[in-house]
């Protein structure tokens, strides 16, 4: 009976000590191994800099062995841009256009982004209103409309020039917010500018022009851009609450009308070519 126990006992410590020793390498494993990272915990920009090589960030597959090759488990490994790569090195714009006029509705090339809600919408619309650059712009815009006497209700001056410019700070960011955030969220449509990025010159400029009037939505298709025709005429029609009554309202409605679409016109042919300007003439800089 002693014996069988002692056998019992015998067999009860070499399992223990197998265990033990088998579990060893497993926990060190563990312990040396990075753990899963969820989209939510990936940081944002390295998303977006797959995308920018193609790969769409919440795509994933299975490989034979059974693991996930998604961003969803490992943080996601980026490639190096082969700066002589003109596949790979084009259209990629920056924030602001030389160091000072906003550029946040540009999208580099080959760029796929998320949708955005009402709320960076509204976000994107405030960032462009109240730039300092803007202020800036709107005082040079003011200071032509008063050489030009366009509003001679105003008179000259000091005065005057005050009148212009609150005036004009005022079309401009109705307008940003009708064509950028309220109209584009009503009818599901992205405000932001898609860069083309390379091809003939004639192209790219009637491609950059083109987008005045055809834009994507939300889902990725593209339709008449109802933001920019739609959005710029209701904010010149809203302008007639503050501008003095004159013999020709409808007329001052088009022309500010006109000078808005105009001037999206112009920042988005500029914006088209501002990435190989930028190579050519400031090798990059900005």
């Amino acid at each position: 009976m002693r014996k069988d126990l002692k056998v019992i006992r015998c067999f009860c410590v070499a399992l223990i000590l197998a265990g033990t020793l088998g579990t060893g390498p497993v926990r060190a494993q563990e312990l040396t191994s990075p753990p899963e990272l969820s989209l939510e915990d990936t940081p944002r920009w390295k998303l977006f800099d797959i995308s920018i090589h193609g790969q769409d960030p919440q795509q994933s597959s299975t490989t034979q062995s059974g693991k996930s090759s998604s961003p969803n488990a490992t943080a996601p490994q980026t490639k190096p841009t082969d700066q002589n790569n003109p596949d790979t090195n084009y259209g990629k714009q920056p924030k602001r256009i030389l160091g000072i006029i906003p550029n946040y509705r540009a999208v580099s090339a080959n760029t796929y982004l998320p949708p955005m809600t009402f709320k960076t919408k509204t976000w994107l619309a405030t960032q462009e209103t109240f730039d300092y650059s803007n202020f800036l712009l709107v005082g040079a815009i003011a200071g032509i409309a008063l050489a030009d006497n366009s509003q001679p209700t105003f008179g000259h001056g000091a005065s005057a020039y005050g009148q212009y410019y609150w005036h004009n700070f005022v079309d401009g960011a109705i307008e940003n917010y009708m064509t950028e955030a309220i109209v584009p969220t009503l009818t599901k449509e992205d405000p932001r500018y898609y860069t083309m990025g390379k091809g003939p010159f004639l192209r790219r400029t009637g491609y950059a022009i083109s987008r005045l009037i055809i834009t994507r939505t939300d889902s990725g298709g593209r339709t008449f851009n109802i933001s920019e025709i739609v959005g710029a005429g209701a904010a010149a029609g809203i302008g007639n609450a503050y501008y003095p009554a004159e013999h020709n309202p409808l007329v001052k409605t088009y022309q500010r009308w006109g000078t808005q679409v105009g001037l999206d016109g112009v920042f988005n042919v500029l914006k088209e070519f501002w990435p190989d300007i930028d190579k050519a003439v400031f090798h990059g800089k900005y």
